[in-house]
């Protein structure tokens, strides 16, 4: 007999990001399924697990649903949904992806892929099909979650909010760039200055680029200081982190400042959520001001005095 189970079913818009919503839950724990057909669902449910696997059948359930997969039918899937409640008593939330059609029409150009219901015609008339075909499982939908505004780290931030499970994975580990001069981030458990490192903000050819930029990274990493301060930083957090994991704590922000959140923070943040994931840690990076324009007016500089 069935165990009851929790079970997540991830459904949305072509392009409003299931892909990242999937691979974040996995990332946490949770026993991912792509585009299973559900006449298959009572099956997959009732397939014991390989040896090896004891006490992993407690793991949530997400499963990947859109208007691909083979035999989709909302009103069905409504109706599926009714009776895995209540027969089996699983406990069956719904998550839908929503996003807007122009926005969906800017990331399908930008990618240059077709989308999946309009091969052959423009991306407008697919995703209009679309969202008739799914309409009924946004209005079913235990939460709606509209991407329009998302980055990708925006949306595996929000995942990690809404489904992380004591027990299941390590703490939320968030690694968040931002600029003073914008204001202090509310959250952060731990917070690095870096606003001691020379400033790319300065250099006209620099001004413009990002953290993320090769000769940005060169030239914050060429301040005598950068290496050693840098350095030291990650080895704190390597022997931190860990007990706040034994603390039972469930979200970690470490935050990275500078004076515009562009330049300095953007770089060290990296850098630091590379080391730490070859550390073994699963942190996930945003750039909270990394879009800001630069002003000359935020950035402090004494007059005829050396670079910030």
């Amino acid at each position: 007999m069935t165990q009851p189970k929790t079970i997540l079913l991830l459904s949305g818009l072509s392009g409003a990001g299931k892909t990242t919503a999937l691979k974040t839950l996995e990332d946490m724990g949770w026993e991912v399924v792509d585009n299973l057909p559900l006449v298959l669902l009572d099956r997959l449910l009732d397939t014991p697990l390989p040896a090896g696997h004891a006490g992993e059948d407690e793991r949530p359930l997400a499963l990947g649903i859109d208007a691909r997969t083979r035999g989709f039918d909302a009103g069905a899937i409504v109706q599926r949904i009714k009776a895995l409640r209540e027969k089996h008593s699983h406990d069956v939330e719904t998550l839908f992806l929503d996003c807007t059609d122009a926005e969906l029409e800017r990331r399908f150009a930008e990618t240059r892929r077709r989308h999946p219901l309009a091969l052959d015609r423009p991306a407008a008339d697919g995703i209009a099909r679309e969202r008739e075909l799914t309409d009924p499982l946004r209005r079913w939908a235990s939460q709606v979650i509209d991407t329009t505004s998302f980055t990708s780290n925006a949306l595996q931030q929000e995942m990690r909010s809404r489904f992380a499970r004591e027990g299941l994975s390590d703490p939320v580990l968030t690694i968040l760039s931002f600029g003073f001069s914008r204001g202090v981030p509310r959250n952060a458990d731990l917070m690095f200055d870096m606003r001691f490192l020379r400033n790319p903000h300065w250099e006209p050819d620099l001004r413009p680029r990002t953290g993320l930029d090769p000769e940005v990274a060169a030239y914050i990493q060429a301040d005598p200081a950068y290496e050693e301060a840098v350095s030291k930083i990650e080895d704190l957090l390597v022997t931190l982190l860990p007990r706040y994991a034994e603390g039972g704590k469930a979200y970690i922000t470490v935050a990275i400042g500078c004076t515009g959140g562009k330049h300095r923070s953007v770089h060290v943040a990296t850098r630091i959520a590379k080391h730490l994931q070859e550390a073994g840690f699963s942190p996930t990076v945003l750039h909270r001001n990394i879009e800001s324009t630069p002003q000359d007016s935020l950035e402090k500089r004494r007059p005829g005095g050396p670079k910030a």
